[in-house]
């Protein structure tokens, strides 16, 4: 059987088709998106959740010259699909495939890359002004999720908007979830709106509704004062924006094709700031994923017909390894607690929240509000965990420095998803902590060879009386043994893991693979010692002056950018120590934007397996 969805190239085709076609076309979608999710993985509930809300944005605005921003990006699937890409769509997440965000280098309907949350109204505003500068006439459209709104940068762009009153139109995807279910004043705020009104009431219907009904009216006259202020506590659910000068239009039904496109064809014609306060339902059309949204948010593949995920890997990963070691820990010690930024799942530390809900905070998508409220803590006598992922604990760089760095303050930062992560591309790699990390004062910066070093590594942070922060690679651990007591590590001590006549300091996710690379070349007459840094600060300068003699080769290997990263440590150590006589080699990763792909692909690019330390390393030496 055709379908509809084979004839649609682009919007414009789109736009061709009678209203009526719409739903049809959206089961369709849906389809594609399942088929191709299931077997590729991917985000799954939230794309499920827009896919009417992303046909009627195209149907009625005439994208590309109308600008669509979506914040977050992962919602942007039906998006590609309807824009060109629905053929190379089976290559979603795959090396030198479409990206699961936004990409302008793939089209001229991504208008702005959005890996992240909440910088869409920024950029939408931006757009707007320099339309209104450069005399154009276009429409610019920022679709937001709820969860975005708990992020600080939002309301700072909010707060322009209202104050310039530029045309532009914020769709507000509310479905009570950005990963997990979404905290704060604002998420109760709207969720307020959403229960207690489905449509805007009419202003003169209200006021006769407060006359007539005494009991009622009467006393909320009374209370807000006059019956101007009373009318607005009932008539407008969506005060808070409407104070702030965007016009608040919803609640809308976000799976209703009528409904949303007479909507935004009314904001069309706005000459000002409007928000559409859009329902819907993440995993709309499949039961596993309504039922079981934060589990199908990025989903591993999986048996469509049971939800299922089809990989059986038993070995526990990096973050479940780390999220049982804080329960451990915080069992022992009641001032331990935990903070995550919209998290809880994907860093590990549900079981922690469950366990000790009184001492889990979830400040939502707001990292620099997460490390400045864990200053507070420990200032007053806690113990704070900070788990956020290596690449948007970037978004919190001044607070570290500042709020926490400067005043010498004892906070653990746990950084998931550091290193080269797979599939979801350039703005999720986690490449920079080494660097970003290890010239702030006072901080320590670690990394584990395996689950096993890094309990014992989470254990030994929090007794160093420092800000301390922990790097780990996204996914399964290596399988290891894990011990039941924990060890201390001693501050700044490496290991040796294998003696040798040079030496390869390796660190972090690099142990191991150094490791096995080492043991090739000695087949090939090259001896080298071998030492697990542990430490990226403070360095173990007694193990590395040791090798440090004239003539000998250092080399070092590192999963991060080698532009201010371990191995650059290494090298401006040695100079201060005036050892200019040895051969010196920094393995790492290039200054640049990174494919999108798997670990293992990412790293057979840049030479960072296995086989590629070996020949990085077998040509330096014949190169001598």
């Amino acid at each position: 059987m055709s379908r509809i969805l084979d004839g649609i190239e682009s919007p414009h085709d789109l736009r061709k088709l009678p209203v009526k076609d719409l739903s049809k076309i959206a089961k369709e979608i849906r389809g594609l998106i399942l088929d191709v999710v299931s077997k590729h993985g991917g985000h799954l509930s939230s794309n499920l959740g827009v896919v009417e809300l992303t046909l009627a944005l195209h149907y009625v605005f005439d994208t590309p010259r109308d600008k669509i921003i979506w914040d977050v990006g992962h919602q942007c699937y039906s998006h590609k699909i309807l824009t060109g890409r629905k053929e190379k769509f089976w290559t979603l997440r795959q090396y030198q495939g479409l990206c699961g965000f936004p990409s302008r280098k793939e089209s001229e309907y991504d208008v702005f890359d959005t890996g992240h949350a909440s910088t869409a109204l920024s950029a939408a505003l931006g757009m707007s002004v320099a339309r209104d500068k450069m005399k154009e006439n276009h429409n610019v459209v920022a679709v937001v999720g709820d969860g975005s709104f708990t992020g600080g940068i939002a309301w700072e762009a909010l707060n322009q908007i209202g104050h310039l009153r530029k045309k532009l139109i914020i769709v507000l995807n509310y479905n009570e979830m950005s990963i997990a279910h979404n905290v704060g004043a604002m998420s109760k705020y709207l969720s307020y709106i959403v229960s207690g009104q489905h449509y805007l009431k009419i202003k003169d219907l209200a006021k006769s509704i407060l006359g007539i009904i005494p009991a009622v009216g009467k006393p909320m006259i009374k209370v807000a004062g006059t019956v101007e202020e009373a009318i607005k506590k009932l008539v407008f659910p969506g005060l808070v924006f409407e104070e702030l000068g965007v016009r608040y239009i919803g609640p809308v039904q976000g799976h209703n094709l009528r409904s949303l496109i007479e909507v935004f064809k009314n904001a069309k014609d706005y000459d000002g700031p409007v928000l559409i306060h859009c329902v819907t339902q993440k995993g709309k059309g499949y039961s596993p994923a309504i039922s079981n949204p934060e589990g199908f948010h990025s989903a591993s593949p999986f048996d469509i017909q049971t939800g299922e995920t089809l990989n059986k890997d038993k070995r526990p990963s990096f973050s479940s390894v780390f999220g049982q070691t804080a329960v451990k820990i915080a069992n022992e010690d009641e001032k331990v607690v935990a903070i995550t930024a919209a998290m809880p799942d994907g860093t590990g530390l549900r079981p922690f929240a469950d366990r000790f809900p009184e001492r889990f905070f979830d400040v939502g998508i707001a990292e620099q509000h997460a490390v400045d409220f864990a200053s507070g803590l420990a200032l007053s006598g806690l113990k704070p965990v900070v788990a956020i992922y290596s690449t948007f604990l970037q978004r919190a760089y001044d607070q570290l420095y500042h709020d926490v760095c400067l005043m010498d303050i004892p906070i653990l930062f746990v950084l998931d998803r550091a290193g080269i992560v797979p599939d979801d591309g350039p703005t999720h790699q986690g490449i920079n902590d080494i660097i970003y990390l290890r010239h702030l004062p006072n901080m320590i910066v670690m990394a584990p060879k395996d689950e096993n070093e890094l309990q014992h590594m989470i254990k030994s942070a929090l007794s160093y009386s420092h800000p301390a922060a922990v790097r780990f690679p996204k996914g399964k651990g290596l399988g290891v043994p894990l011990d039941e007591d924990f060890k201390e590590i001693p501050l700044g001590k490496s290991e040796v893991l294998k003696d040798g006549e040079d030496l390869l300091i390796a660190y972090g996710s690099m142990v191991y693979p150094a490791l096995e690379a080492a043991r090739r070349l000695e087949q090939e007459g090259i001896s080298l010692a071998v030492v697990n840094a542990r430490f990226a600060k403070p360095l173990d300068e007694e193990a590395i002056l040791r090798f440090a003699k004239k003539g000998r080769v250092i080399i070092t290997a590192e999963e991060g950018v080698t532009a201010g990263g371990f191995g650059s440590a290494v090298r401006e150590f040695l100079d201060r120590e005036k050892r200019f006589d040895i051969r010196f080699k920094i393995i790492g990763l290039p200054l640049e934007i990174y494919p999108l792909g798997k670990v293992e692909q990412v790293k057979k690019k840049y030479l960072l397996d296995e086989e590629g330390l070996f020949k990085q390393i077998k040509e330096f030496y014949a190169g001598a």
